[in-house]
């Protein structure tokens, strides 16, 4: 699947959370979204990400932006991510893979100088109308939402 870039249609999307209920992209129209993909709940990498977003959602939220987690995980798994974690935003179970795909974030990727099939850590930044402002592929787990906030001058 080609990757996103600036400008493209975010692709529109309706997945379960983390709480079982059904969250759609369309129901964030007029606002900016941070969907960020990762690979595993409870994994240390994966953990890491999610805390640091977790951290900076007041600020986050303060410039306007909704974060979404976006992964293969089961719900019961999301929600004990959620629970343990005590993350405070939605997190997206894509078991079929069929968003991650749309957004270009499975697919190839190399881990440990070996070439595998998986979810690519992603981040994208979807503008208010529904599209694509900053798509980021093979984002490191720890410190990205530093620099993304340093990319979109939100200091």
């Amino acid at each position: 699947m080609p990757r996103l870039s600036s400008g493209d249609r975010a692709p529109a999307f309706t997945l379960i959370d983390d709480h079982g209920a059904k969250v759609s992209l369309s129901s964030f129209a007029g606002r900016r979204v941070i969907l960020y993909a990762y690979p595993a709940a409870l994994t240390l990498g994966c953990t890491k990400q999610a805390c640091d977003f977790r951290d900076s959602l007041a600020s986050l939220t303060a410039y306007g932006y909704a974060v979404l987690g976006l992964s293969p995980d089961s719900v019961d798994q999301l929600a004990k991510f959620r629970e343990v974690e005590a993350l405070t935003f939605p997190l997206l179970s894509d078991p079929d893979r069929s968003v991650l795909t749309k957004y270009g974030a499975y697919g190839e990727k190399q881990l440990y100088g070996k070439t595998v099939v998986g979810v690519i850590r992603s981040t994208f930044i979807i503008d208010t109308k529904g599209k694509i402002d900053h798509a980021f592929y093979g984002v490191k787990a720890t410190g990205h939402v530093a620099k993304l906030r340093r990319d979109l001058n939100l200091l």
